[in-house]
């Protein structure tokens, strides 16, 4: 199996390039509240000018339907990132008007809520996969803390792996406990954001290198 490996919060060409030279699958790019927030149009800038087989995510956090369409059309996106606040009618909308050439995951912040909504995402046949992330009080992603990754590998990876799913680690991860994770988790897929940061919204030459290097090594 190959293992998808997504940099997420990117903010400009440079970073963006960096992580496709490091060899990133895909690219994600925020357009909710947060340091590393864009617009449509720096995304669009910045997606014009990557490979096109390099995948291009867009995460969401309430947004409405014509934004994050907005955000697909002129951003130049290939994929979607939708967390739950975003209503469970998002997905099929979606896919109405974008067909099956969109990858749509749907968010699963591990705690008490996290297996019921696992399972009403993997019963969802517009959702492609899940990503299993962290949360704080003030924010949704971005937050630099693991999980619990033992307790997570027997409840929400196992029911997603058991019924096929793909799923995606995040939250927390960096160059040096990436293999950790793989090796506990057995994900279809990783997310970084703040662990291979220099500060937020620029990425750290080094740290996505060896990123991408330590999780390709762990499989």
């Amino acid at each position: 199996m190959s293992l998808w490996v997504k940099i997420c919060g990117n903010t400009s060409l440079g970073d963006a390039q960096l992580a496709v030279d490091a060899g990133a699958d895909a690219l994600g790019f925020v357009f909710a509240p947060s340091p590393r927030r864009v617009s449509v149009e720096q995304v669009a800038a910045i997606t014009e000018q990557v490979p096109a087989a390099i995948e291009r995510i867009g995460i969401f956090v309430e947004s409405p339907l014509d934004e994050i369409v907005e955000a697909v059309e002129t951003g130049g996106l290939t994929g979607v990132q939708l967390h739950a606040e975003g209503g469970a009618e998002l997905p099929a909308q979606l896919r109405a008007r974008f067909g099956p050439e969109l990858r749509i995951l749907r968010v699963v912040h591990f705690g008490g809520e996290a297996e019921s909504q696992a399972r009403t995402a993997i019963a969802d046949p517009n959702v492609d996969g899940i990503l299993v992330d962290s949360r704080t009080a003030t924010a949704v992603g971005g937050t630099g803390i693991p999980f619990d990754w033992a307790e997570a590998a027997q409840t929400v990876f196992r029911i997603a792996t058991e019924h096929g799913t793909r799923i995606v680690a995040a939250g927390g991860l960096s160059p040096v406990n990436v293999a950790e994770a793989i090796a506990t988790l057995k994900p279809w897929g990783v997310d970084v954001v703040s662990g291979v940061e220099a500060e937020p919204g620029r990425k750290d030459p080094e740290k996505v290198r060896k990123f991408v290097e330590n999780a390709r090594k762990a499989l």
